[in-house]
């Protein structure tokens, strides 16, 4: 996309799909930090990736509700059996969990070997196409995601290690397909790890960086003419790094007086 010809009628889609992805993220993502888990959102997305590839190698429609049901079975299936292994071998944890994405990964692999569009199929769920996004898709998006934002303020951490990862594959089952998995983890670990340092006013620090990272990196992406998925990773990731600079040397500084 040229930077003389900048069409913010399909910049204000993607931005909308960014910040309704960095609302449910975001939250999220400072629990899965808290928990030690940071990889476990690249597993259930890439279980998701597996549904959706598994539907459509049956032959199913790529938008329809059989595809939407089988990315998010396998969401929960992958969930719930991540809650197991936390509970049975909690140690051990992160190790099972790439265990898992890299069983997902060669899946999806294998099933898409017969595929003659197998590798534009996979280029879109690690990177998305945030820059396409269907303005119709955003309302049940955003109705999804509310429901998720309704059960985690409401309940929170009183959910349990069941009801959090159920409503975490919840989240990365619709974003995932929304964005792209780079975006879900970028999303998910770069505002939580960058203000994990603050002791006060972190979700909206958190909020706001994400917001900025998405604004920042489509802005970017449609001056430049890079990929928009890649684009806002590193934006946001630089913004981070920024952002965890500033708080390290505020704590230093209050810590020396």
């Amino acid at each position: 996309m040229n930077s003389a010809a900048i069409d913010f009628t399909i910049l204000w889609p993607a931005f909308i799909a960014g910040l309704l992805v960095a609302a449910t993220h975001v939250p999220l993502g400072i629990q899965v930090l808290k928990r030690g888990i940071v990889f476990i959102d690249l597993a259930i997305a890439q279980i998701a990736g597996l549904g959706v590839i598994g539907a459509d190698w049956l032959g199913f429609e790529a938008q329809g509700w059989a595809v939407q049901v089988a990315a998010l079975a396998a969401a929960l299936a992958g969930a719930l059996l991540l809650t197991w292994t936390d509970k049975r071998w909690p140690q051990v944890q992160e190790a099972l969990i790439g265990v898992v994405f890299i069983l997902a990964a060669s899946g999806a692999l294998i099933l898409l070997a017969s595929n003659p569009h197998g590798a534009e199929h996979l280029k879109d769920l690690l990177v998305g196409q945030i820059l396409w996004v269907p303005v119709v898709r955003l309302l049940p998006v955003a109705i999804a995601y509310a429901a998720i934002l309704v059960c985690w303020f409401v309940w929170g951490e009183r959910m349990g290690r069941v009801g959090f990862y159920m409503l975490f594959a919840c989240a990365v089952t619709v974003s995932v397909q929304l964005v792209g998995l780079y975006l879900v983890f970028t999303t998910l670990i770069v505002p939580a790890l960058a203000t994990r340092e603050l002791a006060r006013r972190r979700l909206p620090a958190a909020y706001a960086l994400a917001a900025a990272g998405y604004a920042l990196g489509l802005a970017v992406s449609a001056w430049s003419d890079w990929p928009s998925g890649p684009a806002i990773v590193w934006v946001m990731s630089a913004l981070a790094a920024v952002v965890f600079w500033r708080v390290a040397r505020r704590a230093s500084s209050g810590a020396a007086n």
